[in-house]
Order: structure tokens, then C-alpha cells, then sequence
């Protein structure tokens, strides 16, 4: 069929007989007060019993004998899901046919069991056929009209529709399969769907009932014709020759007959019936497919069932436990206990899927302490790459004194640094009134076991230790003192400066000289011993945030910024998924000299992060006009490519290419000159991470944040520098997609954190980093697909614009 072919019947050709599913009455029932009853039961204590009758009118005279549903009383919801099949064929129709629906209620006496009526055309003001579902408003205490023009309209007037009824046709179009379906976005469709209907019915009452209608489907759509007109058409369609396809409104449903089969055959398998059972070519093939599924795929019936059927052959292969876990009735009581039986025989997993059994998706507390056996392998520096998804992971156990919780504490107990971030990890979440007890029971039970610990092994010593850490808290409470009074110093920049200094020097003069050495907390194996303040300043923006220069015990310095009034959690996680896709690429001998500065969120609205020297891209291209020109100032050469040293131009060529990646994967937004900073040696990185998965406060920002002054200091997008960027790209890219799994299981730990842009929507947010990754592609085309990103990114024009205004904005503020 061409593009420019129409298809449709005639319904004068059709020779089927109407039919129409009843499915189910929406609203509540008007209360019934009546004292009146032949065995003295108030009425209005009785259980509706309900029917529907169906009637066809045909030009406004009933046609044939009303057909009626069966009673309903288990409501409300009550749903009759009843095909009701009228005598009457499509080619009998007329276009003023109408179809006439009143619900009875047979529990109360026959002048008060009237619950409402609702009339619709079969067909439309184009004489096309209505199909799929029709929702029919009921007219109360009235019966159904078939008269033309009817007085009981179901269809609602126009000016009451809502966002509901425009979403309600557009789900009747998916369901006969003229939307496309895509997994991930339909599934968070429907759920929004859900919210606006919720909200709809909130503010509309349950003043309306409403009859929801599933008139059936055609292969074509069938438009009104009267019998005996003289076409050349395509030959009519007989009710016993021609198939004519009809949608199923219970597909995709679970089918309960089925269900209990299956269930049926588990339990006639639970012994050693299946131990022998190998998969065959196709059945392996389709196993290995599901076990490629990304930890958010949610599997289907027979995929369950494949899996359980050869949950013993799947045995040696460590990456189907989670599969097979998914697959698992853990209702059943029998079937559970096999599972985990099988669980402590399988062959051990690796980390990152010890990981997914930490979600929320499994809560069997067996399962979960399997997961802790197994990161109990993991060392202290791999453990630490993933320290703040498992203080999240303390929300989704069953218990606040959980194996896990006892598990992070041992692990703390052994290293003071890893007591040092779980300490402040467990500290900025206390705050949540949700979770509150049990991140206050966690907190409590770390300060038990540390102090005990540090008593026992190192006596004095030891507790000098533990304190250095409880001293942190006093230090993070003394800067937010200071922070509070330099915000609230009238005056311009430097005023604020001299004001901070002499709070340092004077008023809080122990935080010039500290008594004991404090751990600091963004480094905890560094300890500092007092603030210079001389060398301390603040920088200017809306928040004023500190910039401190501390002393070390070595002799050194190191420099912090702490500010207060921001949540840093944000911006502390996507850090953290730098620092762990460096070591990811790393691990693959691809170093792209990435810069994955500390951040640590201190409380809700404080935190510091460590300070870069470095200069921003604006002020950098105000002041030196290029990149290039910059770079030459640090590192010339006059024997180099563009005057400076190849070492140089390498060190900005992959740390371009390596933010260029994980911005795109993580969705970092709001990408401007000011937050993109390039230090001496020609590392690029990037800063303020308020907006991440998708979320951008730009129009049309592009896929990724490259720059032209960025692709001008590589020598153009013909050069040879260019080309080696882009294959440094989508090399990093390949390399971190095959950690894809590990990346989403970390974030899906995080659903549950209040971190702004995840809170808004956990599953979008999610679904939308697990479509970065592009799994449906292989390396190959993975790369073709890379490089077309970047293409795009360098020739978006609108970024630019927005640039522009940007700058301009920045020079009038």
C-alpha cells in the first residue's frame, strides 16, 4: 500500500453482527436512604446489585429486544468486562443508529433502582464507525433516550472536557496500535496519565457516573454506506470466508487461567523434574537476551517462566542470579525458600550487581544480607566509589538495625576515612522526616562502635582519633557563624573580604590556630591545624561562598570553599559519578585527565568542595581572545602544533573529550563559558551542577557542551587534533557503556534521596540516563551514532545565540 492509499470498508459490506464490550462503571453511587423494606434491612446498608441494558435504536425506533449484562456487586469498581453480541449486523445499520446503555440496580424496589442512562451514535459526524473505548456520561434517575435527537447524550460537552479526555483518546489510539510503542516512555505516560486523572477527579467530585464502553475494532476503518450502493469496491466481508482483525482489550492483561498454570507447573517442578532441563538453540538464544536486559527492564510472564523453568542450568552463570531472583513468587512460600537455596549455590556475583539487590525492588531481607556477603569482598577504596549509594541504600531495608547498617559500621570501624564520609553521608541525610530514625540510628550506632573501637585498640590515641572527626562538626558550624556575617556586611565585594578576615583573626580567633589537629573533612587523611586569613576571600556571586586557605600538620596548604544557603548533594553526586568514571576508563588504560574535585554536602544547605585553581572560559576568551593564546602564556613552544607543547594540547584534547561524554551521559545542563574552567596545564572540567538528567534552563540546549573557541583550540573541525578528539570520545564512550549497569544500579539506589532533579521523578529520570547508553546498538554503530552527536552539538546555532545573550547579561550584572 502507498502513502497516498486510503483504505476502508463499507458498512453494507460487513456482515458481522454488532458487538460491544461493557467494561466498567466509574464514579460513586448516589447514597439510598430509605426506611422502606420487606425484611426490615435498611436500604441503604443493602450491596448495590448492578446491570447494564443495552438497547439498539435505529432512526430513532427501538430495534430488536434489549440485551442485558449480568448482576455486579462486588464494586465499587464495579466491572462487568462483557462482550454483549446484538442480533443486528453492521450492514443493517443506519448513520442515525444509536446505541442506548441504562444501569439498574435490582437491590432496591423498582421506582428507586433507576441509576442513570447515556445514548451514543455508532457513528461520527464523518460516517465513520466509532471504535475502541468510549466513556458515557450518565444522565442520574434517567433511562436511556434512543429518540433523535437523544435527550441523554453520553458524549460531554465540549466546554467540560478536560486534559483527561484528550489523554483518554490518545491511550484508545495506542491501544488499537496507531501510536508506535516505546517501552520506557509508555511507561512513564501512563503513570502521569494516572496523576491527571487523580487530580481531575479531586476537583470534579463524584458528582458524575461515568459507563466506560469497548466498541470493537476493524483491520480498516468502516465508513456508513446504505445497501445497494453501485461502487467498484473491494468484495464484501463475509462472517465465514474473510478474517477480520479485531482488537483484544485484554491484551497484555494477565489472563488468570493462565497464571495459575503457570503456577500449577512451578509446583510440579519444584523437585528434580527440571534439574536436567538444558535450553535448546532458541531458548538459549532468548536467555542470553534477557540476561543483556538493563537492571530497569521489567521482564515479561514467559520471560519469567523461561528462566525459573532452567534456573539449574543458569546456575554457573553469575550474571542471571538477578534475572532469576526477578522471576521469583515471593508470596510463595515454597518458592522462595528454593530460591534462596539456590541463591547460596550459585556462582557468585560480582559487585555491581550485588548493587541491584539493594534496590527497592527486592525486598526479602535474605536476598539483601546475600548482597552485603558480597561486597564484603570488595577493598576499601571500591567500596568507597560507591559509599553514598549504599548510605542511600538504608532507606529500602526492612529494618533500622540492619545487616547492611552493621556491615558499613565494621567497614568504618577499620578505616578513618571511610568513617569520615559515611559519618557526614549518614549526617546531611537526618534531615529527611522520613528516614529520619533511621539515619539517626545509624549515625548513633557508628559513634558506639567508633569510640569503642578507638578505645580499645589505640587507648588514647584512639580516642584523639574518633575526635578529630567529631570535631569537624564544630568546625562546619563555626563557618557557617563566619558565612552568615560576611553576607550580612553591608557593602561591595571587598568589604565583605575585610569583614571575613577579621572574623578569622579576631572575634573566632580558634579557628586562626586550632588546639588539636582536625581531619579535614573533604580529605580526611589531611589534617589542618588553622585558617590563614590573609589568604582567605570570598567569591562573588548571590551565596558569597568562602574561599579558605588552611593550614596543614605537614607544613603545606590546601584550599576550600565552603558555602552555605546551597544543597550541595547534586552537585556532591555527579562528582562522585566522575570520579567513578575515571577510574572506569582507567581501568581500560584511558586516562583522560579528567578533574574530579571533592565535594561534600555538610547538611540541607551547606556544604564546601574543594578549590581548583583555574580561570573560566569567558574570562579567559575576554582577556586572551582564544584558548590557544592562553595555553601559549604557560606552556610555548615554538616547535609545537599552534605554539604550544604537544603535552599541553593532548591534556586539553582528552579532558575535552572526557566531559563531553559524561556531561552527555548524565544530562548535565545549564553549560555556559562561566562553568567550564581550564587550568594551567590545559585541563578542562566543568562546575555547578544544578541541572542534570535532561533538565536544562536553556531552549534547545544541544547533546552535548563543545563550543567553537573549544573545537578553533584543536585546529578546526578539518584537523588531524579534531579528528583524535572525537575518537578519544567514542572510545570513552564504548568503554563506559559497558559499565552501563553499574552506573544505572547507582542511581536507581538513589531514587529514594531528596537530590532535586531525581525526587521530581525517580523512574523519568532514570530511564531517561539508561537511553544515553544507547544499549540497542553494538560498538560499531555505537561510534557512527557518537560522532553524528557531535556533529550536531558544534553546528547548534541557537546555543550560541543563548551564549551571547548570556555574556551580555554576565557584563551588565
Amino acid at each position: 500500500m502507498t502513502g497516498n492509499e486510503f483504505r476502508f470498508f463499507l458498512s453494507c459490506d460487513i456482515n458481522l453482527p454488532v458487538t460491544f464490550r461493557v467494561e466498567r462503571l466509574e464514579g460513586n453511587l448516589p447514597s439510598r436512604k430509605s426506611s422502606n423494606s420487606e425484611n426490615g434491612t435498611p436500604e441503604e446498608d443493602r450491596r448495590p446489585e448492578l446491570h447494564v441494558e443495552c438497547a439498539l435504536y435505529i432512526d430513532g425506533a427501538q430495534f430488536g429486544l434489549p440485551t442485558r449484562t449480568r448482576l455486579e456487586s462486588t464494586g465499587p469498581p464495579y466491572c462487568w468486562n462483557e462482550l454483549i453480541t446484538l442480533t443486528t449486523k453492521y450492514r443493517d445499520l443506519t448513520a442515525q443508529s444509536q446505541l442506548a446503555f441504562t444501569v439498574w440496580d435490582v437491590s432496591h424496589r423498582a421506582d428507586e433502582g433507576l441509576i442513570g442512562g447515556a445514548t451514543i451514535l455508532l457513528f461520527n459526524n464523518k460516517k465513520q464507525l466509532k471504535t475502541g473505548k468510549q466513556k458515557l456520561r450518565l444522565w442520574a434517575g434517567r433511562e436511556a433516550d434512543g429518540t433523535c435527537p437523544t435527550s441523554t447524550p453520553g458524549k460531554v460537552p465540549r466546554h467540560e472536557r478536560g486534559e483527561l479526555e484528550r489523554l483518554e483518546k490518545l491511550v484508545n489510539k495506542y491501544e488499537r496500535g496507531q501510536i508506535h510503542p516505546v517501552d520506557w516512555l509508555d511507561r512513564l505516560t501512563f503513570r502521569t496519565a494516572e496523576k491527571i486523572k487523580e487530580c481531575e477527579n479531586s476537583q470534579n467530585g463524584s458528582s458524575h457516573l461515568y459507563l466506560v464502553v469497548d466498541f470493537c475494532s476493524f483491520e480498516h476503518r468502516v465508513v456508513f454506506q446504505e445497501t445497494g450502493a453501485n461502487f467498484l469496491l473491494p468484495s464484501p466481508i463475509a462472517s465465514t470466508n474473510d478474517i477480520v482483525i479485531v482488537w483484544d482489550p485484554e491484551m497484555g492483561k494477565t489472563n488468570p487461567s493462565e497464571h495459575k498454570q503457570l503456577k500449577l507447573a512451578r509446583s510440579l517442578t519444584r523437585g528434580v523434574i527440571d534439574r536436567d532441563l538444558k535450553p535448546s538453540s532458541n531458548e538459549r538464544k532468548s536467555i542470553q537476551r534477557i540476561l543483556k536486559y538493563p537492571p530497569t527492564r521489567t521482564l515479561s510472564g514467559d520471560e519469567r517462566q523461561l528462566l525459573w523453568k532452567f534456573r539449574f542450568s543458569l546456575m554457573s552463570e553469575k550474571k542471571a542470579l538477578t534475572k532469576f531472583l526477578r522471576c521469583v513468587e515471593w508470596s510463595d512460600v515454597q518458592e522462595a525458600k528454593q530460591a534462596l537455596e539456590l541463591t547460596g549455590k550459585w556462582e557468585m556475583i560480582d559487585v555491581c550487581d550485588a548493587l541491584e539487590l539493594l534496590s527497592p525492588v527486592f525486598e526479602s531481607e535474605e536476598v539483601r544480607a546475600y548482597a552485603v556477603s558480597v561486597l564484603e569482598r570488595a577493598d576499601d577504596e571500591e567500596l568507597q566509589c560507591y559509599l553514598l549509594q549504599l548510605v542511600q541504600a538504608l532507606r529500602f531495608e526492612r529494618s533500622d538495625n540492619s545487616r547492611l547498617c552493621h556491615f558499613l559500621v565494621e567497614r568504618a570501624s577499620r578505616n578513618i576515612e571511610f568513617a569520615s564520609f559515611l559519618r557526614w553521608y549518614v549526617t546531611a541525610e537526618v534531615y529527611d522526616p522520613a528516614y529520619a530514625k533511621r539515619f539517626y540510628c545509624t549515625h548513633e550506632i557508628l559513634e558506639e562502635n567508633m569510640l569503642k573501637m578507638a578505645t580499645d585498640a589505640h587507648g588514647e590515641d584512639g580516642f584523639k582519633l574518633w575526635q578529630s572527626l567529631v570535631r569537624q562538626t564544630e568546625l562546619t558550624a563555626q563557618l557557617c557563624t563566619v558565612s552568615r556575617e560576611v553576607r550580612g556586611t553591608r557593602g561591595n565585594t571587598q568589604k565583605k573580604i575585610e569583614k571575613l578576615r577579621e572574623v578569622l583573626s579576631g572575634i573566632l580567633s580558634e579557628l586562626t590556630y586550632f588546639e588539636e589537629p582536625i581531619r579535614s573533612p573533604l580529605a580526611p587523611n589531611v589534617l589542618i591545624t588553622g585558617i590563614i586569613p590573609s589568604e582567605s576571600s570570598i567569591f562573588k556571586s548571590a551565596l558569597h561562598p568562602l574561599r579558605l586557605t588552611f593550614r596543614t600538620a605537614n607544613g603545606g596548604t590546601c584550599k576550600i570553599i565552603f558555602k552555605k544557603g546551597d544543597d550541595m548533594r547534586q552537585d556532591q553526586l555527579v562528582v562522585q559519578m566522575v570520579s567513578l568514571m575515571d577510574r572506569l576508563l582507567k581501568l581500560e588504560n584511558l586516562d583522560l585527565h579528567l578533574t574530579p574535585y571533592k565535594v561534600l554536602a555538610t547538611g540541607q544547605d551547606e556544604g564546601m568542595m574543594e578549590f581548583i585553581p583555574s580561570r573560566s572560559l569567558a574570562q579567559i576568551l575576554s582577556e586572551h581572545r582564544s584558548i590557544v593564546s592562553y595555553l601559549q602564556k604557560f606552556h610555548p613552544d615554538d616547535q609545537g602544533p599552534f605554539g604550544i607543547t604537544a603535552a599541553c594540547l593532548e591534556t586539553f584534547i582528552k579532558s575535552c573529550a572526557g566531559y563531553s561524554v559524561i556531561t552527555y551521559i548524565l544530562g548535565i545542563g545549564d553549560r555556559h563559558l562561566d562553568n567550564l574552567l581550564l587550568r594551567d596545564d590545559g585541563r578542562l572540567f566543568h562546575v555547578d551542577f544544578g541541572f542534570i538528567l535532561g533538565r536544562d534552563p536553556k531552549p534547545f540546549p544541544p547533546p552535548m557542551k563543545l563550543c567553537k573557541e573549544m573545537v578553533e583550540a584543536m585546529g578546526g573541525a578539518e584537523s588531524q587534533y579534531y579528528t583524535r578528539f572525537k575518537s578519544y570520545c567514542c572510545e570513552a564512550y564504548n568503554i563506559l557503556r559497558k559499565s552501563s549497569n553499574l552506573i544505572l544500579n547507582l542511581f536507581y539506589l538513589m531514587a529514594g534521596s531528596n537530590i532535586p532533579d531525581i525526587a521530581f521523578d525517580p523512574e523519568k529520570g532514570i530511564l531517561k540516563l539508561q537511553e544515553k547508553f544507547r544499549l540497542d546498538l553494538d560498538d560499531e554503530a555505537s561510534i557512527h551514532f557518537f560522532q553524528d552527536l557531535i556533529n550536531e552539538s558544534v553546528s547548534a546555532l541557537f546555543p550560541q545565540m543563548v551564549e551571547t545573550i548570556h555574556r551580555w547579561a554576565q557584563y551588565w550584572r
